[in-house]
């Protein structure tokens, strides 16, 4: 239940810092996630791995990162941010410690569990301190600079970490992303506060009213699980966050730089020129969505969304389509189609929050964002499926024509997300009295 007290706002001074640390602990969470992407290579000759295995560790990392996001709602909407990021950081640390020393690929996915089910902890507790620190007014701008900071995560784990890997050696490396985590889960206890010091419960603020609504329910978590699921906006959220960021986090979580080098022959300084142009320009348009998605609150799956997934969508197709090699121009119409994802996928988080209470946030969050990372899962073992099935599983055998087949596995998930869009964006509407439901048509007698 949402309630407003006539309570003065905490300083904003504070939180700005609190989520400044959450945000850099989310950057940290985002390069342990990619923290594969730009090593892959070097992980297939290190564990003798063929494209099904090697997919199977972003695969089973993803698999706990969704189903860990529902739970993880759970817990933020009954103890707050600062325990359940703190456990993310902790989770992170001990799974990057295990894969620095892994003897053997099981113990190497069972490291990559072990940081998926801490990943999936940092990104809904930021958004959580978007929601208790800042005013309601300010949420769409939040969350989409949340995004955007967050991906310079992903420059971190493409050449800086690359080259750590390369001048030092695999243990060395990931040990010293464990100890990153260790410091952010310190820093994060000693920083971040579940909600503001003049309230006793976790709340949103106002600030040009000074009305305070609280966010933490003690509801039943079941019917607010049910509840949330039962209104079609939070399944166009879900759907949404599905399809728009997929194709960008097969890309760069394993099988772009692959893709890149040993399929267009790229050099490995080319490749990751492609692969930052991709992150800049999620950063640069994060800040555009988020604005054109608070003018246009009734028209963002049809102005936003859609066309976003149509321009991934043809950039692929071109690319798998062109004879030979593509050049360079036209790889960098994808970089560019595919940063387009993760600003869309954050209208999604829009959708949530619109069409749900404030104590059903978080579960709402969590179910939102499951979306985008069962179909990033799906995605990157189709691909190493496909890779298989053409004899091209390892990297003495990758081949741009065996890339160009794996990549059309994506064409499936954008059509089926697409449909799935059209039509809980017109059940929304129907429910929030927009448009008129379809009437059915009269029988004869």
């Amino acid at each position: 239940m949402s309630v407003t007290t006539p309570l003065h706002p905490a300083p904003m001074w504070r939180a700005w810092i609190i989520w400044g640390v959450a945000v850099a602990a989310y950057v940290l969470s985002v390069m342990n996630r990619t923290s594969l992407g730009a090593v892959g290579v070097d992980a297939a000759h290190r564990f003798h791995a063929d494209a099904s295995t090697l997919s199977m560790f972003a695969v089973v990392q993803l698999a706990v990162y969704g189903a860990m996001q529902l739970p993880i709602g759970l817990l933020l909407d009954r103890w707050g941010t600062r325990p359940i990021i703190v456990l993310g950081m902790a989770l992170m640390a001990v799974g990057q410690l295990v894969m620095a020393f892994s003897p053997n690929v099981g113990i190497a996915i069972g490291a990559r569990m072990i940081i998926g089910a801490g990943d999936a902890a940092v990104f809904p507790s930021v958004l959580r301190v978007v929601a208790t620190w800042f005013p309601a007014q300010r949420g769409s701008l939040m969350v989409q600079l949340t995004g955007i900071v967050g991906l310079t995560g992903q420059l971190l784990s493409i050449a800086p970490l690359a080259s750590l890997l390369h001048a030092t050696s695999w243990e060395i490396t990931f040990a010293s992303i464990a100890g990153l985590c260790v410091l952010f889960a310190i820093l994060l206890q000693l920083i971040v506060r579940n909600h503001p010091p003049t309230v006793s419960s976790d709340v949103t603020v106002n600030t040009d009213t000074g009305a305070i609504r609280v966010v933490t329910s003690a509801a039943d978590t079941r019917v607010g699980v049910r509840a949330a699921l039962a209104h079609p906006g939070t399944r166009l959220a879900f759907w949404s966050h599905f399809t728009t960021p997929f194709a960008g986090t097969a890309f760069i979580m394993l099988w772009g730089i692959p893709f890149l080098t040993a399929g267009e022959g790229r050099t490995t300084a080319e490749a990751a020129a492609i692969t930052t142009v991709y992150i800049v320009v999620g950063m640069v348009l994060g800040p555009l969505m988020g604005a054109l998605s608070g003018r246009l609150p009734n028209h963002r799956s049809r102005a936003l969304v859609l066309p976003t997934v149509a321009f991934q969508m043809i950039a692929w197709l071109a690319v798998i389509a062109w004879p030979g090699p593509a050049p360079l121009w036209l790889l960098l119409v994808l970089a560019v189609a595919m940063g387009t994802g993760g600003p869309a996928s954050m209208i999604a988080f829009d959708h949530a929050r619109t069409h749900n209470p404030s104590h059903r946030l978080s579960t709402a969050t969590g179910i939102t964002n499951t979306g985008g990372f069962v179909a990033g899962l799906v995605a990157i073992f189709l691909i190493g499926v496909a890779l298989d099935l053409q004899g091209a599983g390892t990297p003495a055998t990758y081949s741009l024509d065996a890339f160009r087949i794996a990549f059309l596995t994506q064409v499936p998930l954008w059509l089926l997300g697409a449909f799935f869009i059209v039509y809980e964006r017109k059940r929304t509407r129907i429910l929030l009295g927009m448009d008129e439901p379809r009437r059915a048509s009269g029988r004869r007698g």
